[in-house]
């Protein structure tokens, strides 16, 4: 009599701890791991898709001032609530992944990896600012995936049409130029985000001043690096009058943007403000 009045009980107890798992299972074995730079530099930085991915060189990845770095397929961000966009993008651009498809444009959607929620599309429509690519949709044409992450609102930035159309358009063409010259090069992008920045909708996502680019390259075992820091307005200058030292972004922005490199090679080549090895026809 007894076994028969506890089977029925076992039973339910299995069935209960069944619906649990398959309503809140996914919640509850959702993993934090980390940045794995930041468990060198000790500072645990939480993120999600935490995994760097096949095409994220996890070994040139900035620091994050937010905690909150998240890998995509295609680029790797450094999500910022505060200013509602990302603080940097960071990819590596291919010479093979440099092509010409004609991949049908998507929606721009709401990042879901953003656990504090990225910034509505909405807050952009009637704005007068473009939804500015941080990394472009055209470094990212050789799969329609890769393409269409690229329209999650992680990675835009209020950017005016002439400067987007203009003089940043330029410098994202040349990037792609220098990806098939130099069979490749890693590329770092974001807005200069700081306190008394005009907003955009009810999220008040910032309009940055300033927007910067680094890239660096490795060919032949060389070393090299460029930094961009370009005023946020109509120009109509040639590119390397906008060449910056990387400490020159690091200042303003408060990212260490390669903290894994050996530090006398990190100083030398982040104080350098030439162009000289950049070939800019």
């Amino acid at each position: 009599m007894k076994r028969n009045k506890i089977y029925p009980l076992v039973v339910l107890f299995i069935g209960a701890a069944f619906i649990i798992y398959e309503q809140y299972g996914e919640q509850l074995t959702e993993k934090t791991t980390y940045n794995p730079n930041d468990e060198i530099h000790g500072s645990k930085t939480q993120t999600t898709n935490s995994n760097p991915k096949a095409l994220t060189n996890a070994y040139y990845l900035p620091s994050s001032t937010t905690g909150q770095v998240i890998h995509h397929e295609g680029y790797s961000l450094s999500y910022h609530e505060t200013y509602e966009q990302a603080e940097w993008v960071a990819y590596e651009l291919k010479k093979d992944q440099v092509v010409n498809t004609d991949f049908k444009r998507p929606y721009f959607e709401i990042d879901n990896a953003v656990k504090t929620e990225s910034a509505h599309w909405r807050n952009y429509k009637k704005s007068g600012y473009d939804r500015g690519h941080l990394c472009p949709a055209a470094d990212r044409k050789y799969s329609k995936a890769a393409f269409t992450e690229t329209f999650l609102t992680s990675n835009i930035s209020p950017q005016k049409h002439d400067f987007n159309a203009g003089i940043w358009n330029t410098l994202e063409h040349k990037v792609r130029y220098w990806a098939k010259k130099y069979d490749g090069v890693y590329v770092i992008t974001g807005g200069i985000l700081q306190d008394g920045l005009k907003t955009i909708g009810n999220e008040e996502v910032a309009i940055p001043n300033y927007f910067y680019k680094i890239l660096l390259d490795n060919t032949g075992g060389q070393t090299k690096m460029i930094a961009f820091l370009m005023p946020h307005k109509d120009i109509d200058k040639p590119l390397y009058e906008f060449v910056v030292s990387v400490d020159e972004v690091e200042r303003r922005t408060g990212i260490d943007f390669f903290p894994e490199l050996e530090d006398a090679k990190e100083n030398q080549l982040e104080a350098s403000t030439s162009y000289k090895e950049w070939s800019f026809r």
